[in-house]
């Protein structure tokens, strides 16, 4: 479950991301750069209490895009994009699964923990061990971070909004 990421040009990227997000009230949820056939793609994503509209991404592309330039972070053409983490997120890091906490979530393992490689329930955070404890109808199950390879928030389409 760590964050592969969190280096070289993300990693630089996160760095001059992170005060604009915090000057504009922003989360700064995740910075991704990634090769998807033969084009780059550097995408920010932000959050913040309200939700993240149309505009805020506008305006963070439009902070960000001359602090880019300036510091020249990344060696290849690319595509940025900056979005809102939506409403069923992938949490990667301890950050995200606090922010998280009492949201319906689903872990998907590496190998069968209990005879099981995927578990939902709601999130209850993540003990000093590194574990994320996930409330089941009959108990709490603390999962080992490193043994998850994907830890996201579900949501009820059929309940509405």
């Amino acid at each position: 479950m760590a964050n592969k990421k969190s280096g070289g040009v993300a990693g630089a990227v996160k760095a001059l991301a992170q005060p604009l997000a915090d000057e504009l009230g922003y989360i700064l949820w995740d910075v991704e750069y990634v090769r998807e056939g033969a084009d780059y793609y550097l995408r920010i994503t932000l959050d913040n209490e309200q939700g993240i509209t149309i505009e805020d991404c506008e305006r963070f592309s439009r902070a960000i895009d001359p602090v880019l330039d300036e510091a020249d972070p990344v060696p290849d053409s690319y595509h940025l994009e900056v979005s809102s983490p939506g409403i069923e997120r992938e949490l990667k890091t301890p950050e995200h699964i606090a922010a998280c906490s009492g949201w319906d979530v689903e872990a998907k393992l590496f190998s069968p923990l209990e005879g099981s490689r995927t578990w939902r329930g709601v999130l209850v955070g993540m003990d000093e061990n590194k574990n994320v404890l996930i409330e089941l109808p009959e108990r709490t199950l603390a999962i080992p971070s490193a043994a998850i390879s994907r830890l996201t928030t579900v949501f009820d389409f059929s309940s509405g909004l």
